[in-house]
């Protein structure tokens, strides 16, 4: 079984990822740790408490940090929305948010069950900035950490050309992360923007899973409506990009990767147009260890599939 400790800022995808992760047999959302990043944090953090509500499943949410560490960074509404779901004005009706801090709660979880627990990050890096600064030794505590963000040949998606949103939001907790993960001999498993639109949904296959039917696809259909309907979101496109459930199909089934590659990968945190950007010694001149396995390659139609089995 695989446990999963789900760090995010939903966000229209970031729900149709714990959508997909909630229904694979092989796999538990043990907690979900918000972040503020595609919105404010007391919307994502309102937002997971919808999702786990709707999906019906008991998940504690902790809220973390609502800004970047240094840098107030740019927001996505414009894609996700001024509530991050579509603006279909969804609210928990019953759900309530835990007291306990999200950095916090993450170290006590993996501190009582050290290599227990599948860390994954599909926002800004914040909060898992901030448990390393209070907790440098939590990578050893981690079994496996998954992150959605990058553009390893800095073809991102925000104003600075070069980085990816994630990555942009806080360049700060970025450079902590992979850094920390470095000194600490382990790997990253990034699975980048560029990976996103080269594994995106054509919209036919989308337009028939909004077609399903189903409790889990109503919803899907629900907060995705904008994302659909929207001319400047869509315009020049066949396809969906669905970056943070390629991440969870990554974490669900590791098999689904059919190539990846090892290599050092820093984070420019000044510069007029680099800033975010993130930077990949492709051809190893700085001699540095790897830290970070970057997603190359993926099974296509089984990514698919297992998107679709979490409408279903």
């Amino acid at each position: 079984m695989q446990r999963i400790l789900l760090d995010t800022d939903p966000g229209v995808d970031d729900a149709q990822a714990i959508l997909m992760a909630t229904a694979h047999a092989g796999s538990q959302v043990e907690a979900i740790f918000t972040v503020g990043g595609n919105v404010g944090i007391e919307h994502t953090t309102r937002n997971a408490l919808t999702i786990v509500e709707a999906i019906g499943q008991d998940i504690p949410v902790f809220a973390g940090c609502e800004s970047a560490l240094v840098f107030e960074g740019e927001d996505a509404a414009w894609v996700h929305g001024n509530d991050g779901l579509g603006d279909a004005n969804l609210v928990p009706q019953s759900r309530q948010v835990e007291t306990e801090f999200a950095p916090t709660a993450l170290l006590r979880m993996v501190t009582a069950e050290p290599d227990a627990f599948t860390l994954v990050a599909i926002g800004p890096l914040t909060n898992i900035a901030l448990a390393l600064r209070m907790d440098p030794t939590l990578p050893s505590k981690i079994k496996r950490f998954v992150v959605m963000g990058g553009a390893v040949t800095a073809r991102g998606n925000t104003s600075n050309v070069a980085a990816e949103f994630n990555i942009f939001a806080d360049p700060e907790a970025a450079h902590v992360v992979f850094e920390a993960w470095g000194k600490a001999g382990k790997l990253i498993e990034l699975v980048d923007w560029e990976a996103t639109v080269r594994y995106g949904i054509p919209f036919e296959k989308v337009a028939e899973w909004r077609a399903l039917g189903t409790k889990r696809s109503t919803f899907f259909d629900t907060v995705s409506n904008r994302s659909f309907d929207r001319p400047s979101l869509t315009e020049g496109r066949t396809k969906m990009f669905a970056a943070d459930p390629l991440a969870l199909a990554v974490v669900i089934e590791p098999d689904c990767v059919t190539h990846a590659e090892d290599r050092f990968v820093m984070v420019e945190t000044g510069g007029t147009y680099s800033r975010g950007q993130t930077v990949v010694d492709w051809d190893s001149r700085l001699k540095q260890e790897p830290n970070a396995r970057i997603i190359l390659k993926v099974k296509a139609e089984r990514f698919f599939q297992l998107f679709e089995d979490g409408l279903k």
